[in-house]
C-alpha cells in the first residue's frame, strides 16, 4: 500500500493511492501518515483499505508533500563504492578507511528541511558545488531500545534525496565534525511511503532489497545501481541506530548514496574533474527507484539571506581569567 501526504486546494491531508496510481483517497478524521505508522502496519493497512471506499482526488491535481513528519532523520553511508569515489572528491584522500567496515556510520540531518517530490530546491547560500545524492530510506515501525536486527520493525520505504553542497561540506569536515550546512538545506522525501509488505518480493537471500535505482539530470542518466549493493540491510542499520539508545516509530533512516554515479562527487573523485558539472539553477534532477516511484525536483536560485557571519574572534593561547 502507498500512503502519501498531499495538498489539494489549500488543504493538507493524508491519503492512500489506488493500485493504478491515478487517485488519492483521503484517510478520514485528520489522521496523518505518522499517526498511521505509530498505529502499526496491520492497523494502517486496515485504515488504508477503508479509505479506498471513500472519495478520491486525481493525483494530477495534488502537490506531493513529504509523506510524513518524522521525529528524526538519520543518514547512513552504507555503499562502499560511493565512499571509495566520494572520499577523494571531498577530502582529497583515496580509498575506503578500515573503520567504515566495522559499523554503519550515520549523521543526523534536519527533519524540518524536508521537501516534496516535485518541489523546487534552492542552491544553498554560498555554494558553487551543489550535488544530488540518490538514496532510499526506511521508516521505523515500532519504538525500540537497543533492538536486535530480528526485532526491528520497518513500516515502509521511500525515496530519499540528500541534496549536498560539496564545497561547504569539504570545509566543515576539515574541522573533524559535520557535515552540517553542507547537507541540511533540503532533503527530498517521497513521493509516497510504500509499506514494507509490498517490497518483500525484492528481498534477496542476504536480507537486502534488490531495487533498481536511477538518477538523471535534464533527462540524461548519470547513475544507476541496485539497493542490494548496501553493506548492511536496513534492519541492521536500525539496530545500530538504536544501540544503547532508542528509535521511535516514524524515524527516517537513509541508506546512504548508492554507487555507480549515485552522486556527482563520486564521479568527480574518480575522474579528477568536475564532470558532469555541479548543479545549477534550472537543472532538473529525476530519481526513480523500482517499486517506490519517481521524484523530480528543479534547482532554483538561492534565497536572499543576511550576510555570512564574520570569521572567529581569535583569542591568545594564554587567556586571562577572572578569579
Amino acid at each position: 500500500m502507498r500512503f502519501a501526504t498531499c495538498e489539494h486546494r489549500g488543504e493538507v491531508f493524508a491519503g492512500v493511492l489506488d493500485r493504478e496510481g491515478e487517485h488519492l483517497f483521503a484517510v478520514p478524521d485528520g489522521t496523518t501518515v505518522l499517526d498511521l505508522v505509530r498505529s502499526g502496519l496491520p492497523a494502517a493497512l486496515e485504515a488504508g483499505r477503508a479509505a479506498l471506499t471513500g472519495s478520491a482526488v486525481p493525483v494530477d491535481q495534488v502537490r506531493w508533500l513529504p509523506p510524513l513528519e518524522p521525529p528524526t532523520v538519520r543518514d547512513f553511508v552504507a555503499f562502499e563504492e560511493h565512499v571509495d569515489g566520494v572520499v577523494a572528491s571531498v577530502s582529497g584522500r583515496n580509498g575506503v578507511v578500515p573503520e567504515w567496515y566495522e559499523a554503519p556510520t550515520f549523521y543526523f540531518t534536519d527533519p524540518h528541511a524536508l521537501v516534496g517530490a516535485h518541489d523546487d530546491v534552492p542552491v544553498p547560500p554560498g555554494s558553487r558545488e551543489f550535488d544530488f545524492e540518490l538514496e532510499v530510506a526506511c521508516v521505523v515501525g515500532r519504538d525500540a531500545a537497543s533492538p536486535a536486527p530480528n526485532e526491528v520493525e520497518i513500516f515502509g520505504y521511500t525515496i530519499f534525496h540528500d541534496w549536498s553542497a560539496r564545497d561547504l561540506q569539504r570545509r566543515e569536515m576539515e574541522v573533524g565534525l559535520g557535515p552540517a550546512k553542507g547537507t541540511d538545506s533540503a532533503t527530498t522525501l517521497g513521493p509516497w511511503l510504500v509499506t514494507a509488505d509490498e517490497l518483500e518480493p525484492f528481498r534477496d537471500a542476504e536480507g537486502l532489497l534488490a531495487l533498481e535505482e536511477r538518477v538523471a539530470v535534464n533527462g540524461v542518466e548519470v547513475g544507476r545501481d541496485l539497493l542490494s549493493n548496501m553493506g548492511w540491510p536496513f534492519e541492521e542499520l536500525v539496530a545500530y541506530a538504536g544501540r544503547g539508545t532508542h528509535v521511535r516509530a516514524g524515524d527516517v533512516l537513509g541508506s546512504g548514496t548508492c554507487g555507480n554515479g549515485g552522486c556527482l562527487a563520486e564521479l568527480w573523485g574518480r575522474s579528477g574533474t568536475q564532470q558532469p558539472p555541479p548543479l545549477r539553477p534550472g537543472d532538473v534532477v529525476e530519481m526513480t527507484v523500482e517499486g517506490l516511484g519517481t521524484t523530480r525536483n528543479t534547482v532554483v536560485e538561492s534565497a536572499a539571506l543576511p550576510p555570512v557571519l564574520p570569521p572567529a574572534r581569535v583569542r591568545p593561547r594564554h587567556r586571562e581569567r577572572r578569579p
